[in-house]
């Protein structure tokens, strides 16, 4: 039956004192109770036209699941757990991770809750306090290393899990990743098709798998193209400002002849805008600048930069879905992504 102006009368326990329960939407709908759950629970054989209309009811008169009976019924929390570091870059990842995650979720059962940890804390501490208290489904990661401990843990429990990141055990776990190691490489023959020779490379944390598939790419085309290739080994592209600032003067004070400099972040390539032109250069004239970002912003910052793109929305609307995938078909082929950059994704 359809959800029509003449049934209004009928939606009115979204304005008295009686909690709309999944009885309410049967009655409105002219549906089934155990249809109504089913299409709320994004059950794969229920229509999207009847997902729609028993979602429209559900919003229309205030309808909100019991967390507790749908955990007794099911086994489940319908809940989703981000786990971010605080000390993550909010320019280039975080905020749109979040909101890209949480978008992915829109219009299933599942809800989006993120669970911080601190720079001094222990990275697994998260992930064993929600597995060992159930508090979630599904994990999604970041910042992976090439044999992460979380996810050893997580696939030795059999607990569904989606990384932003690939390991070393890439094949066996659902996961969504940038390839690293095609930026580097084009990074450094774009700069050397410029005629840049002395290239500093500001990378992620070197313990992340995404820095080593960087510096690896990097390091293989300025072999190709006869630049030489210098890795920042006082800082890193998840450094302050002021810590990459300082570390570029110093170098470009040390070696006058490093002409580009590419970064991992939009911070550190802010910074090192800052650093070089307080030492009298000019962005694209003496020195290139390249950098990563996730939000197209640099070039209003500085039009003679040289960008490339991340897709960090889709990254999340795809780890959502992974997620999903992982809780209610852990025996299908895990969800995967490679997002290969070209010359054009700027």
């Amino acid at each position: 039956m359809a959800h029509t102006k003449g049934n209004d009368n009928a939606a009115a326990p979204s304005s008295s004192r009686t909690k709309p329960t999944l009885k309410t939407i049967a009655r409105i709908s002219g549906l089934a109770v155990p249809t109504v759950s089913r299409a709320l629970n994004d059950a794969p054989d229920i229509g999207s036209e009847t997902k729609k209309l028993i979602r429209k009811i559900a919003s229309e008169i205030g309808y909100v699941p019991n967390r507790a009976g749908v955990r007794l019924r099911t086994g489940r929390t319908n809940v989703i757990t981000l786990v971010m570091s605080t000390q993550h870059d909010l320019m280039s990842h975080t905020a749109r991770l979040i909101a890209s995650v949480a978008g992915g979720l829109r219009n299933t059962p599942f809800h989006l809750v993120v669970t911080p940890f601190f720079p001094d804390q222990d990275p697994m501490e998260p992930v064993r306090y929600i597995v060992e208290t159930g508090s979630a489904d599904a994990i999604i990661m970041n910042q992976i290393q090439a044999q992460d401990p979380r996810v050893a843990y997580l696939m030795e429990r059999g607990f569904p899990f989606a990384t932003h990141g690939r390991t070393d055990w890439a094949d066996k776990h659902p996961y969504y990743d940038f390839d690293n190691e095609c930026f580097g490489r084009l990074a450094v023959k774009q700069l050397a098709e410029r005629g840049r020779k002395h290239i500093l490379l500001i990378a992620p944390p070197q313990a992340h798998n995404y820095a080593q598939h960087m510096i690896a790419g990097a390091r293989d085309s300025a072999i190709r193209y006869a630049a030489a290739l210098d890795v920042a080994g006082g800082v890193t592209s998840d450094s302050s400002s002021e810590e990459v600032v300082a570390f570029i003067r110093e170098t470009l004070r040390n070696h006058p002849d490093v002409d580009a400099i590419i970064t991992a972040s939009t911070s550190s390539a802010m910074a090192a805008v800052a650093a070089l032109e307080q030492e009298g250069a000019q962005v694209g004239q003496q020195i290139d600048v390249f950098a990563k970002e996730a939000v197209p912003f640099m070039k209003l910052f500085r039009a003679d930069m040289l960008t490339m793109s991340e897709q960090v929305g889709t990254a999340g609307a795809f780890l959502a879905k992974a997620a999903i995938q992982a809780i209610r078909d852990p025996e299908a082929p895990p969800m995967q992504a490679l997002d290969v950059p070209t010359e054009d994704t700027k």
